[in-house]
């Protein structure tokens, strides 16, 4: 099962009660975080879920209310006696961004593996994760992910003895491995059924709707969404910045048959106690207005 925590809400600039947008996905004990602006090591500290396995940062984009946050998690990350390395993915310019924000904390134990994507659609897999981005339209370079956990099939013992695999093997194939002993091989396929399904959560903050971000987000367990405003006046003003309205977000999340969309990323003249989104629900049902801190588990489903 996928744990996800939206460690922050906010757009801008950060506010008594609430931080600045990040989320934290946590499987098998190993997490990846999604941008790191102003305080995120304080939300994180709040949440409780501890720092020493943060196996990867994500940035969707260069903006102070993005990245600011990076040096001080960082030096905490060291406080914990981590070792191994933590892999940073983010746009073109990853690496002079990094060197700049770390110069107050260079004296970290572990290396930093930077992955400067080129600006088109790429995925790749690191540790628990399988991540895609998707450059989208903002006026600097942004990226939208997907991050995937995927799940093997079921081993199937009657398949593996009528296939003459031996039962030594079964161990290994059925963690995905192929065996070649002499002139004998065999495969996963020879004693796993069918695909099952995996966990899919989108991510997208900082842009504007687009096709190709539908395609993207398709059939999402949940889709964490930029929702600037609530208030669909507000529209020339959110395609001049290249943001994205709630109600925007609801269109494409029902376009994309999400099953949950959770609204994040709102503009600080929202109010923080409760934000309305009531005409966003006519559009998209299962709509939720996040919060600091809010939480979901998705488990693995046999659909």
């Amino acid at each position: 099962m996928l744990d996800i925590c939206l460690l922050g809400t906010g757009g801008m600039l950060p506010l008594p009660d609430r931080y600045l947008t990040a989320m934290l996905a946590r499987f098998n004990g190993r997490k990846l975080l999604i941008d790191c602006g102003e305080g995120t090591q304080v939300t994180m500290r709040m949440l409780g879920w501890g720092y020493k396995t943060l196996d990867v940062i994500c940035f969707t984009h260069y903006h102070g209310d993005h990245v600011t946050g990076l040096p001080g998690l960082l030096l905490t990350i060291n406080n914990t006696g981590r070792t191994e390395p933590l892999t940073i993915i983010g746009p073109p310019g990853l690496r002079k961004v990094v060197e700049g924000l770390t110069v107050v904390s260079k004296d970290i134990a572990f290396d930093l593996e930077l992955i400067e994507l080129s600006y088109e659609k790429q995925t790749l897999k690191i540790g628990e994760f399988v991540i895609t981005a998707l450059p989208v339209p903002h006026n600097v370079k942004c990226f939208a992910y997907t991050i995937e956990n995927y799940r093997l099939p079921k081993f199937m013992v009657e398949k593996a003895k009528a296939n003459n695999v031996p039962q030594k093997y079964w161990k290994r194939l059925q963690q995905g491995e192929e065996v070649k002993v002499g002139d004998d091989y065999y495969t996963p396929d020879l004693v796993l059924g069918d695909k099952r399904k995996g966990i899919k959560v989108s991510y997208s903050t900082d842009c504007r709707p687009i096709q190709e971000l539908e395609e993207l987000i398709q059939e999402s367990d949940l889709f964490i969404c930029e929702g600037m405003y609530t208030d669909d006046s507000y529209l020339a003003q959110v395609k001049k910045h290249k943001h994205m309205l709630a109600s925007e977000a609801a269109e494409l999340a029902k376009k994309a048959r999400v099953k949950t969309l959770w609204l994040t990323h709102f503009s600080p003249a929202l109010p923080q106690s409760y934000i309305n989104i009531d005409k966003v629900k006519e559009i998209f049902p299962n709509t939720v207005a996040g919060y600091d801190r809010m939480t979901t588990t998705i488990d693995f489903t046999e659909e």
